[in-house]
């Protein structure tokens, strides 16, 4: 990791992501392979100035599919890393603030 904005890949806005942030206050990110909790913590506080409770950091498997004729396995798309952040009560993040 050479900087901040390389830990952080994207937001993840699903319905699961959406409640967790409005009822929650959890905020889900990609993240890179190689970053850590502490790392993640550092980019989130430093990037958006709001103060991080805790991280939790997830690996999700690739999703992976069959061939009909020769019934090999197929790997569709790359496992992800995601990390989970809850932040203090009344700090909100303002990319969420149109999904909401």
């Amino acid at each position: 990791m050479t900087t901040i904005y390389d830990v952080l890949r994207r937001p993840l806005v699903t319905e699961k992501s959406n409640y967790q942030s409005g009822k929650l206050r959890q905020y889900t990110f990609e993240v890179a392979g190689q970053a850590t909790k502490t790392l993640v913590k550092d980019a989130i506080e430093s990037l958006f100035d709001v103060t991080v409770v805790r991280v939790n950091i997830l690996n999700t498997a690739p999703k992976r599919s069959r061939r009909a004729r020769s019934r090999r396995l197929l790997v569709r798309s790359s496992g992800i890393k995601k990390a989970i952040i809850t932040l203090k009560e009344g700090d909100t993040l303002p990319i969420y603030e149109g999904v909401q």
